[in-house]
Order: structure tokens, then sequence, then C-alpha cells
């Protein structure tokens, strides 16, 4: 008796870890646009870069995705000093530890790519 009630607990916090993890990292695009941060680490990566590259997504979502990164410490924004203003985006380090994740999900998606309908 005494194990189910832990084995409960256990559970109840995995999901409410899932639940949390979710709610920072889910949706369409908020992962596609770290791993795209990611994988051009050593460029400048400016909003309108940003939207040209990640295939599909409007700049209203792209302005809204960069700002729950930002504030969850996923991703800086940086104002540099030029004329005209430009703002460019990167992947913070604390960002850096969600790479394990979203490399699961890519060697997952690739194996099971013809699967998934």
């Amino acid at each position: 008796m005494e194990n189910e009630g832990r084995q409960d607990v256990t559970c109840e916090h995995e999901l409410g870890a899932i639940r949390d993890s979710l709610e920072i990292l889910g949706g369409k695009w908020k992962l596609r646009i770290m791993r795209h941060l990611n994988n051009h680490i050593n460029e400048i990566k400016t909003f309108k870069k940003i939207q040209r590259e990640v295939d599909g997504i409007s700049a209203k979502m792209l302005s809204k995705e960069l700002q729950e990164l930002e504030i969850n410490l996923l991703v800086t924004r940086t104002v540099m000093d030029t004329k005209p203003v430009k703002v460019s985006y990167a992947i913070t380090e604390y960002g850096l530890s969600v790479f394990p994740v979203t490399d699961s999900l890519v060697n997952w998606g690739l194996n099971h790519r013809k699967k998934i309908k």
C-alpha cells in the first residue's frame, strides 16, 4: 500500500514536470527557433534573418515566441548600436540545456519519419 502512494507522487511529479516543460517549450515554433539559432551560433541572427530562414513563421508569431523565449531566459536579445538599430538573438547558456531533449526529438523524427502521418 505504501509504495502505491509513492508511485502516485512520482507519477504526479513527472506529469507536472512534463506540463511545465511543455508550457515553456511547447507549440509549433519555439524548439524550431532555438534549433535554428543553435545551428547558426556563429552568425548574427536578426529578426528578419530568422523570419526568412524559419520557413512559414509570421512576423507576429516570431515576435511572440522570441519574447517568451527571452522571458524564460532561453534566448537573449541584444540591441546593436548601428544605424539603423539592429536587434540580434542568440541562445543562452541556460538555453543550451534544452538541446539533449531536442537531439532526442530530432533522432526520433528522423528514425520514424516514414511512419509519421
